[in-house]
């Protein structure tokens, strides 16, 4: 190859490196269908999970990062006494009769008919990492890396069936928890779109779509400089690896000036609709949520940051719950008005709950610890039945008291819900017999009494 030739590849490289190669990762999400992992004893038969009616479409998942208390949300103990429930003491009415959350819930509170609150989750692990793992994946650590629940729905709801949306099939608002590999073996294209940037920002610098400080029009003078500069691949219009370049870079550039970036672009909504969610990071993000899942994206995760309150819980309490409300509330309704609501679960839950007894003494300075052993969770939409509560904890919020509900309870009736077959074959590259998610021997059952 001549000296021409080789300086026009590095052209090609460079432009891969610098121009769009951002962008081109969510291109290449349709792109690269032929470099698919190729799992050993093919891709799970279809044959059951046609047998199951699927009822929701997709998933919005509400991570509270560090663990929510339960006293203090869904699960209200105010005869517990001053240590267990601190100056959260007054709990408030429901539109359900006989269900109560958390004073600093009003908005929640007239929403109650629309979800389900499981009051008895509980896996009694207090780390982080590994209660992060075993709440997203319904698996205890072991020799295998399972994959987590949104990679799980985009294998079965978006590459597996053809999926043609306009970005990924699973999308975090905005950064990955960082606490484990969510893709687990099911490799690298089953791994999330983490957005970056904050949505309450206008713009809206979504990774690889906005490009902050850059102008729409430098980005396509920059598009039709490197076009011009690609005079090799002129010369091999055919060539299969130039021609998935090149289709790559055009759903990236779709991807920058199209009407992907019209999803992330919350100025389309109303300003009352918007001062409802809330005008924050995450009542943006719950925003953004309903726009993706109105586009078709089966999963999206909304990282919410914040929970992991040791140290002055209570102050924090009053920020964050407020801010939880809004958003949170907002969203359930929303979905409802438009119809949205009866296809689209949303999963309310942290990796653990947060120590029912407050810790008073210094450093902590009414602070609450991890608590693996006794939490709650939420479910609405996409076949959950709402206005039912699920379990039962002890006075105090210390024990599962009735109705153990552990991670593969919930993750296998959220799987049945949207037709995947939990007890069908999970593919994986060492072609080992697995289930997408059995029941464990520990297992009360899947969640039958509100699906």
């Amino acid at each position: 190859m001549n000296t021409q030739q080789n300086a026009n590849e590095i052209t090609r490289r460079e432009a891969l490196k610098r121009g769009i190669a951002g962008t081109a990762g969510l291109a290449l999400t349709n792109v690269s269908r032929a470099s698919r992992p190729r799992f050993e004893g093919g891709m799970p038969s279809t044959q059951r999970s046609a047998q199951l009616q699927a009822k929701a479409k997709s998933v919005i998942q509400i991570w509270m990062w560090g663990g929510p208390c339960h006293i203090d949300t869904f699960d209200p103990k105010p005869d517990a006494g001053n240590d267990y429930t601190g100056p959260l003491k007054n709990p408030i009415k429901t539109n359900v009769d006989g269900i109560l959350v958390g004073e600093l819930l009003p908005l929640l509170a007239q929403q109650a008919d629309k979800y389900a609150i499981i009051r008895s989750m509980t896996h009694g692990n207090n780390g982080h990492e590994t209660a992060s793992y075993i709440v997203q994946t319904g698996h205890e650590p072991g020799r295998l890396v399972y994959p987590s629940v949104g990679a799980v729905v985009s294998l079965f709801k978006g590459v597996k069936h053809g999926y043609k949306g306009l970005v990924p099939p699973y999308i975090v608002l905005t950064q990955p928890q960082g606490r484990f590999s969510e893709a687990g073996f099911l490799g690298p294209l089953y791994k999330p779109f983490a957005t970056g940037g904050d949505p309450a920002r206008t713009p809206f610098a979504v990774e690889g779509i906005i490009a902050q400080g850059i102008t729409d029009e430098r980005q396509r003078s920059r598009r039709d400089l490197l076009q011009n500069l690609d005079t090799l691949g002129r010369h091999m219009p055919n060539n299969p690896h130039f021609q998935q370049f090149d289709e790559a870079g055009q759903k990236a550039y779709d991807l920058m000036f199209g009407e992907a970036r019209q999803l992330f672009d919350l100025t389309e909504e109303t300003d009352e609709l918007r001062d409802k969610y809330g005008r924050n990071t995450f009542g943006q993000s719950c925003l953004i949520a309903r726009r993706l899942v109105e586009h078709g994206v089966p999963y999206v995760t909304i990282n919410y940051k914040g929970w992991d309150t040791h140290k002055q819980h209570f102050e924090t309490m009053r920020r964050k719950l407020p801010e939880m409300d809004a958003g949170m509330a907002t969203l359930i309704e929303d979905l409802s008005q438009r119809g949205l609501l009866d296809s689209t679960i949303i999963w309310w839950s942290g990796e653990f709950g947060r120590g029912p007894k407050v810790q008073w003494e210094a450093p902590w300075n009414g602070g609450r610890s991890h608590y693996g052993k006794c939490f709650s969770a939420v479910v609405a939409g996409g076949g959950f039945k709402g206005g039912r509560v699920v379990g039962k904890s002890d006075d105090k919020g210390l024990e599962v008291a009735e109705r153990p509900v552990y991670p593969e309870d919930l993750i296998g009736s959220m799987y049945t819900l949207l037709g995947i077959d939990p007890d069908g074959p999970l593919p994986n590259p060492r072609g080992l017999d697995l289930k997408v998610m059995p029941a464990s021997e520990k297992s009360a059952g899947r969640l039958t009494e509100i699906m």
